[in-house]
């Protein structure tokens, strides 16, 4: 289905005027660089307002935006040279920030990408859309960001609320009453990648928003203690807190760690099932968000989804199963499977009405992250469902 996805491109370059790649490109005044340092070997940090150009960053709430511009620099790359060459990290989406592109398809076609157009908006997936390879027709400057990294963000703003829809308000009225916010230092992207949070699976993501409960907390507040058994989670809202252990009864508790904002702890106890190994008592006023052992057992369990391949889900189908891109409407419109029906996953609920419960759907994302939340979300209102195993980015 490849052909079905170059089509967008071509046809926007070509409303935008772009030249074949015979053409003159447009002039620049870009550094010739072909790395992300200046001349000074500073590394140039990205806009959130320049990022916010780019689909489907342009989707991320404010605070996951502020996140990924803080991790993003900006590449210069030589006249000449190839971008999608210099680096071998094939799961990187690479955005033109500036300058001419020029592209030469596996079928021999030659465009020029030209930065600031609706074209431009996309990153230049060579996979995709079976390009051959680049050239930098101009001194240009690129973005590469982590397509991992990118779909967690996506997936657990979706999750929380953001943007608002209407099948999000019971979430966003609760969290507002509770008085937090679902992107704070908690739930920031490296945790939800390196954390706790990156072995929930996505399907579970709203249930635990739903069954957090926030706690204010004093200065010298034990809040567990070690030889206890488990029977929370917790994170730091707000305020600092103090980890110590006694290792000799004889002697002093010893101070093993402070921790503040965004720290979470309490999970060994649960996940092992054993007592507390420390005690942590808090040093300041504050606020914590706790989670129950059930909910947090419960919680980090796959969820029932079931999986399967491309060959699969065509066969299925063929005997008349449907396609459902669970992803935002600006990813659904640059491309998508032919026959699939477009129903964000943060809008989902709203749109349950449209779908038909004799039939079952194929649902589908980049990744199978988004997907995954969508069927468990499905099968929790009587629609049969099967997720694209791995997404798109594993079937294109």
């Amino acid at each position: 289905m490849m052909h079905e996805f170059l089509t967008p491109l071509t046809q926007i370059i070509h409303n935008s005027r772009h030249a074949t790649m015979s053409g003159t490109p447009s002039s620049t005044t870009t550094r010739s660089v072909n790395n992300n340092m200046t001349e000074n070997h500073k590394p140039i940090l990205i806009s959130k307002s320049t990022l916010a150009r780019f689909e489907p960053v342009a989707r991320l709430s404010p605070n996951r935006l502020e996140e990924l511009a803080a991790v993003c620099f900006v590449e210069l790359v030589s006249k000449d040279l190839d971008p999608t060459r210099i680096s071998t990290n094939s799961a990187q989406a690479l955005y033109l920030v500036s300058g001419d592109l020029g592209i030469r398809y596996q079928n021999g076609n030659k465009l020029i990408l030209r930065a600031g157009t609706d074209a431009a908006k996309h990153p230049v997936d060579t996979n995709r859309l079976q390009i051959k390879d680049t050239i930098a027709l101009t001194p240009i400057e690129v973005i590469r960001i982590d397509l991992d990294l990118l779909d967690i963000m996506l997936t657990w703003d979706q999750l929380s609320g953001y943007p608002p829809a209407q099948t999000q308000k019971t979430v966003n009225a609760q969290s507002a009453k509770q008085g937090w916010k679902l992107d704070a230092a908690s739930f920031n992207a490296f945790k939800l990648r390196n954390g706790v949070f990156a072995k929930l699976p996505a399907a579970n993501i709203e249930t635990m928003f739903e069954r957090m409960v926030p706690m204010d907390v004093a200065a010298g507040q034990v809040i567990i203690k070690q030889g206890q058994e488990g029977d929370y989670y917790y994170l730091i809202q707000q305020g600092t807190a103090e980890v110590s252990r006694v290792k000799d009864p004889n002697k002093p508790p010893m101070v093993l760690a402070e921790i503040s904002n965004g720290a979470a702890f309490g999970e060994e106890a649960l996940a092992s099932d054993t007592k507390r190994n420390a005690t942590v008592t808090m040093k300041t006023d504050g606020q914590l968000l706790r989670l129950k052992k059930q909910d947090f057992v419960e919680l980090l369990k796959a969820p029932i989804v079931s999986a399967v391949s491309m060959a699969e889900a065509k066969a299925k189908v063929a005997n008349g199963a449907e396609w459902l891109d669970v992803r935002f409407a600006t990813e659904y419109s640059y491309h998508h499977i032919e026959g699939a029906i477009n129903a964000p996953l943060h809008e989902l609920r709203s749109l349950l009405s449209q779908l038909d419960n004799t039939k079952e759907y194929i649902v589908y994302c980049q990744t199978g992250r988004r997907s995954s939340a969508a069927a468990f979300i499905l099968a929790q209102y009587g629609l049969k469902s099967v997720v694209l195993e791995g997404g798109t980015r594993s079937s294109s």
